[in-house]
């Protein structure tokens, strides 16, 4: 299990530099115009969305759910990963149902039908592969 110990960004040349477990590693990545920007865009009713950065294959996004919110459900061809931050949702995911709890985490296979019911206001964290371009910033849609 790899533990990340201190994370720097240098934006300026677009490298991020991790230490993990006293290697230090480069990984080149795109910073998205999104880390720049402070406010959330509204995604559906009572549910917020913000990307907050995408490579070649992967995007990352925060969604903040307010209490009561429903995503009703849908498909899509991107494998999601997600993580729940804090909150509490009621993940349907295929003909299975359950309740995630801050700290709980979740993996979405592409083309499989998925929704989700906030109990709570919560903040959920997900990562889409291939790249969901819909939540890509406007001027980077067309590439």
């Amino acid at each position: 299990m790899l533990t990340v110990t201190r994370r720097r960004v240098i934006r300026d040349i677009k490298l991020r530099l991790v230490m993990i477990k006293g290697f230090k590693l480069k990984v080149k990545f795109h910073i998205s115009p999104y880390l720049h920007l402070r406010g959330l865009c509204l995604a559906l009713k009572e549910i917020k969305q913000k990307t907050l950065v995408y490579g070649e294959k992967t995007l990352m996004t925060k969604f903040l759910l307010k209490k009561g919110s429903t995503l009703s459900r849908h498909t899509h061809p991107h494998e999601q990963a997600g993580y729940l931050v804090k909150g509490h949702i009621r993940l349907l995911i295929g003909a299975e149902e359950c309740d995630a709890q801050a700290g709980d985490s979740w993996c979405i296979p592409g083309g499989v039908e998925h929704g989700a019911e906030s109990m709570e206001d919560s903040v959920v964290i997900e990562v889409f592969s291939p790249v969901r371009k819909d939540y890509l910033p406007k001027e980077r849609e067309n590439e």
